[in-house]
């Protein structure tokens, strides 16, 4: 098909049309022109396709799908080619249920724990959420399935999320909330975008110029077309003009005669009526062109792979006296209603409609030695006391006793966020009772976002299993029993308790308006910056194994920041099993002159390794790596300076570290006028050559024995309160304390010669 001949042939009444869903899943024909309608589907970790009966409001039954890990357990995997399988199990099942667009990755930074969708979402990290979004997309776009990035922009909460406005500073925007989406467009080259309901500086996303085509097409070089969530169009002829190409669901025709009267009218080119047109239809070719629905699904396959990618996930958060592994011949209380029926997804969209469930129970009743209790009530969340004494005596006659906990369907979900940390009281008390038992008590949690942990000093293991899909008990029994050697680490930081996020103050906003007052100290940034202490911290998680680190290596001391930089480290397994490592780096900005985190992750890899086998861990570094976004240049800028290279096992443990001295290449514009301070201009060697002949002749920088007021003048004004006051004063302040001996004319061209040396030599 000849994309733009085909447009040309359309009417204006056609082209509006196309531009709009034909209902709640498919785009419009055009059959005359041999134009077809293409399907898209909820995803991100499973398909959510209703069959042929779909209802208008799209909440009837979907078909049965494997239901994998959701987002927040397979970035806890910390593992690229995880990412990139699960991907293309589900590009397979999207070419077979013939669907050409996935509606995902969720891509969206874990702001605070209370957000209700952090399940679908990655991290608190971006370049973790973009590293796990390329995995994926490349995965289902290797099958020709396309797929959706969401939600672009500024998403971050459920509260009032069809009219909040996300205000957030150019900064924080580029270095916390864009990367994932710009990794997303440029480096996996996702076919679609989907734009988010909410505002972002006070305009829709869904007609958000600078988003949609500024950024998102004219710097970024997206080819694709943006669709927007499911109602979030505002005003659609804004939309088409800001670049907004498709409206999901169908209006019932309402936007698109809106569209045909602005072109009539002049208040539309329709030429960028066309241009979004031939986007959906390049895409909608894109995928017609090789559409293969004779690709087999084989879903019970599926399901194996399932159980092995969500055991791969999985993160041993505490583990004393070796608890865990446990073994068959142990006697073992299986104690808690997830045991039976867990929790393994999230509530709305992504919801899949599963072919089968497995609970841990349904292996662990196969044991010699196990016994079962409920302990608590999912239905009512109230305390039993029958319930927790039938656990209490299960608990007493095992050698160990494995609770199952976590979060209910209704404390999150799509649509509404949480008001708290907390897990139901009628499981906090059960993990209470147990441990007071047993002594050899594991809890297992069954979440989508951290928790307060109240009793986590009354257990010696915790095992977070996430939302692990519909295999996620066959998963744990893996990982409980050493099948699995646990592998996953932490893509968030677990807070003590909820008031110590960054964003508590101002998190859900003041009606709609919502301020990101935290700024770039989003997670683990901030619990670093204040020494805060945390129940677990980003990038925390153990093994059944030990491994050791040594010989970190630089490939050079100095670099230019048009330079890369290679970092290898040896890693050692020292312990008596196989295992994976995650092995992660950190630069730290040693002398910066604008505000940065302690330490950002911006490498990572996981190694397996035998026992006693030491591999070499080999990262390259960009200019990426060390700069900071820049509001003046608008743009990333190195400064010059020292940075760490640091290798961690987490954010808080810090086991290797050399340091690089990284030079600018790019020069800061800075333009000098009498309201320059000294301590900015005397930085520069060669500014303040020009400076010091004026200083000498201010009183503030002659000899305090010579001053007039003998020694109650020198303690009153002590050294280093005069080099203070010098530093912060502005150059005209030097008419008032040079007695007479500096003029105007004399502080003019001292201004001239800084801004000429600084122009032909500018400081970096």
């Amino acid at each position: 098909m000849d994309i733009h001949q085909t447009v040309s042939q359309m009417t204006l009444e056609e082209k509006a049309g196309l531009l709009s869903g034909l209902d709640f899943w498919h785009t419009k024909p055009v059959e005359r022109l041999g134009v077809q309608s293409c399907m898209v589907s909820d995803g991100p970790h499973g398909l959510r396709k209703q069959d042929e009966k779909d209802d208008h409001l799209g909440v009837n039954d979907s078909i049965r799908a494997v239901c994998f890990p959701a987002g927040c357990a397979t970035a806890a995997s910390f593992d690229r080619d995880l990412l990139r399988t699960l991907g293309e199990a589900i590009g397979d099942a999207c070419q077979h249920e013939r669907l050409s667009v996935v509606l995902g990755p969720a891509v969206n930074i874990k702001r605070s724990p209370l957000c209700g969708r952090n399940f679908e979402y990655y991290s608190e990290d971006p370049y973790l959420a973009a590293e796990a979004a390329v995995g994926f997309i490349q995965g289902v776009q290797s099958r020709n399935v396309g797929t959706s990035v969401k939600h672009f922009a500024g998403n971050n909460q459920e509260h009032r999320r069809m009219s909040s406005n996300s205000v957030i500073d150019e900064r924080t925007l580029r270095e916390i909330y864009l990367p994932a989406f710009e990794a997303a467009v440029q480096r996996a080259k996702a076919w679609t975008v989907m734009c988010s309901y909410n505002r972002v500086n006070g305009v829709y996303a869904s007609e958000n110029r600078w988003l949609l085509t500024d950024l998102l097409r004219k710097e970024w070089g997206f080819d694709g077309y943006v669709m927007s969530d499911w109602g979030a169009v505002d005003d659609r002829v804004d939309g088409v003009a800001a670049g907004l190409d498709l409206e999901m669901p169908s209006s019932a025709g309402e936007n698109d005669k809106l569209i045909v009267k602005a072109v009539r009218e002049g208040r539309l080119s329709e030429e960028l009526v066309d241009r979004s047109c031939e986007r959906i239809l390049t895409v909608n070719q894109r995928y017609l062109a090789h559409s293969a629905p004779e690709t087999p699904w084989d879903k019970a396959a599926q399901h194996t792979l399932a159980r092995g990618l969500a055991a791969e996930c999985m993160v041993l958060l505490k583990n004393e006296r070796g608890v865990l592994p446990i073994n068959m011949g142990q006697k073992i209380a299986v104690i808690g209603k997830f045991a039976k029926q867990p929790r393994y997804q999230g509530g709305g969209s992504s919801h899949i409609n599963t072919t089968q469930v497995t609970g841990a129970w349904e292996l662990l009743g196969e044991w010699p030695n196990a016994t079962y209790a409920d302990g608590y009530d999912m239905e009512t969340g109230g305390v039993d006391e029958r319930l927790l004494a039938e656990a209490e005596a299960a608990a007493r006659g095992a050698d160990v006793a494995v609770v199952f906990v976590g979060l209910p369907d209704l404390y999150e979900s799509e649509g509404y966020d949480r008001t708290h940390l907390r897990m139901p009281e009628n499981q906090e008390k059960l993990v209470a009772r147990v441990a007071a038992a047993n002594p050899n008590t594991v809890v297992v949690l069954h979440n989508g976002a951290p928790l307060e942990m109240p009793w986590l000093g009354l257990v010696p293991a915790v095992l977070e299993a996430y939302l692990g899909g519909q295999a996620v008990g066959a998963a744990t029994v893996d990982v409980l029993c050493g099948a699995t050697n646990p592998c996953g680490r932490l893509p968030e930081s677990f807070p003590l308790h909820l008031e110590d996020n960054p964003s508590y103050p101002w998190y859900g906003g003041e009606k709609d308006t919502v301020e990101y007052r935290e700024g770039i100290l989003v997670g683990y940034r901030w619990y670093d910056q204040k020494k805060m202490p945390v129940l677990f911290p980003f990038g925390h998680g153990l093994s059944y194994t030990t491994f050791r680190y040594g010989n970190l290596r630089l490939s050079a001391a100095e670099i230019q920041d048009t330079d890369e930089l290679t970092v290898s480290v040896d890693v050692t397994n020292a312990g008596l099993v196989a295992g994976k490592e995650v092995v992660q780096l950190y630069v730290a900005d040693r002398e910066s002159t604008v505000l940065r985190p302690v330490r950002e992750l911006k490498e990572f890899a996981k190694v397996f390794l035998t026992p006693g086998e030491t591999k070499t861990v080999r990262f390259t570094l960009c200019k990426r790596a060390f700069a900071y976004w820049n509001i003046t240049l608008h743009d990333w800028h190195v400064e010059t300076g020292v940075f760490a290279i640091q290798i961690g096992r987490s954010s808080r443990d810090i086991v290797l570290e050399e340091e690089v001295r990284v030079l600018s290449t790019t020069a800061l514009p800075e333009h000098v006028t009498l309201n320059s301070i000294f301590m900015d201009l005397m930085s520069d060697p060669p500014s303040a050559a020009i400076l010091q002949p004026l200083m000498d002749k201010s009183s503030l920088n002659g000899d305090q024995d010579d001053a007039q007021g003998g020694q109650a003048a020198v303690e009153a004004i002590s050294p280093e309160m005069q080099a203070a006051m010098f530093g912060y004063m502005p150059l005209r302040a030097l008419l008032s304390f040079a007695g007479g001996k500096i003029t105007y004319e004399d502080l003019s061209t001292a201004v001239e010669q800084l801004n000429r040396i600084r122009s032909v030599n500018p400081p970096r």
